[in-house]
């Protein structure tokens, strides 16, 4: 079955989703995914691999047939009715079940190597992941959303502003600079910042930068290592000088390292999808066609064993919950309180 249909028609210009000033676009998050014009990085991958000189002739229309795949997928998520947690359930079997066909049928069935080799590289794997998050932002899910003004989906969120200007300068303008970071998933509002030596902001000497203020922001990663757990530390801390009542999640399939507490840093979390990765003397093994070929069912069994696991689904959709509830205390009211 491949769904013909065009999910995702184009919304007028002035209701529509924004662009990030990089082609990407966010989806406004008081419209159900399905309505949404939204970013699909993964099936951005699946045709930038068609495109791939390297990739070997045999694999090509195995590609194909995972586009033709991919849109049963989406079709499958956009005709749910379920509501609240059941939802989020049948969008997590949903997903195990399409990833699962990449990761065996795609990539481990592949008579050739080039696509278990290069799967870090070509990015089939976690960009999954990054196209499915935004469908838990869904007012089916999360009901306050339909009154919340904001985007979801991948951005580069505002992490600093800077300016270039130098005292001597023959230029009138200050030199307004904004130093962002790319992250897979936010929750964002976009925000517009203008500087100028003219206290009447003279269009001819004024800046304007518009920039994504990432109130909730999350990495995915497919194996989170320790070097990249330090990475998403080190981002986390920068996006939160910024914008202190941002919270950030780090997300991973399997975890490659010694759990570290997050209470050191600027993470609120990690959340594990599926668990444990493979050791590297069983991936060795891994590393032939003809050896995937007799472990199939070996693979297949670890795979089934670790799906993408709906109480880790449903905690980050709790996470988003507790963001959309929280409101800011009335400072006024703090002595009666007691607190503030």
């Amino acid at each position: 079955m491949v769904y013909e249909g065009d999910l995702f028609q184009s919304m007028d210009a002035e209701d529509g989703p924004s662009d990030t000033g990089d082609g990407q676009i966010l989806a406004p998050v008081d419209r159900p995914p399905a309505e949404r014009v939204r970013p699909t990085p993964h099936r951005s991958k699946l045709e930038e691999l068609l495109k791939n000189s390297k990739l070997p002739p045999v694999d090509r229309p195995r590609v194909t047939e995972a586009i033709a795949r991919y849109d049963v997928w989406i079709h499958e998520m956009a005709s749910l009715r379920d509501k609240g947690e059941a939802k989020v359930v049948e969008l997590t079997r949903l997903l195990n079940e399409y990833k699962s066909f990449v990761e065996l049928d795609l990539i481990w069935d592949s008579p050739e190597d080039f696509l278990y080799r290069q799967r870090g590289q070509t990015k089939l794997d976690n960009s999954i992941i990054e196209e499915f998050l935004p469908w838990l932002v869904d007012p089916d899910i999360l009901p306050e959303l339909q009154a919340v003004d904001c985007h979801a989906g991948p951005a580069k969120a505002f992490a600093a502003v800077y300016f270039s200007s130098i005292l001597n300068g023959v230029s009138p303008l200050a030199g307004l600079q904004a130093r962002t970071k790319d992250q897979d998933f936010t929750l964002s509002k976009r925000a517009f910042i203008r500087a100028s030596f003219d206290e009447r902001f003279n269009p001819s000497r004024t800046e304007t930068k518009s920039v994504w203020l990432a109130y909730l922001a999350a990495e995915v990663k497919t194996n989170l290592d320790k070097t990249m757990f330090q990475e998403a530390s080190a981002t986390s801390h920068d996006l939160k000088v910024a914008l202190p009542g941002a919270r950030y999640y780090v997300i991973c399939e399997f975890l490659d390292m010694t759990p570290i507490s997050t209470a050191g840093t600027d993470i609120d979390e990690a959340l594990i999808l599926r668990g444990k990765r493979l050791p590297s003397n069983k991936r060795k093994e891994y590393g032939s066609a003809g050896n995937r070929a007799r472990r199939r069912q070996e693979y297949e069994s670890f795979i089934g064993s670790n799906p993408i696991r709906s109480d880790v689904m449903l905690r980050f959709v709790e996470h988003l919950d507790s963001l959309l509830t929280h409101a800011d205390p009335d400072e006024d009211d703090a002595v009666q309180r007691g607190f503030f």
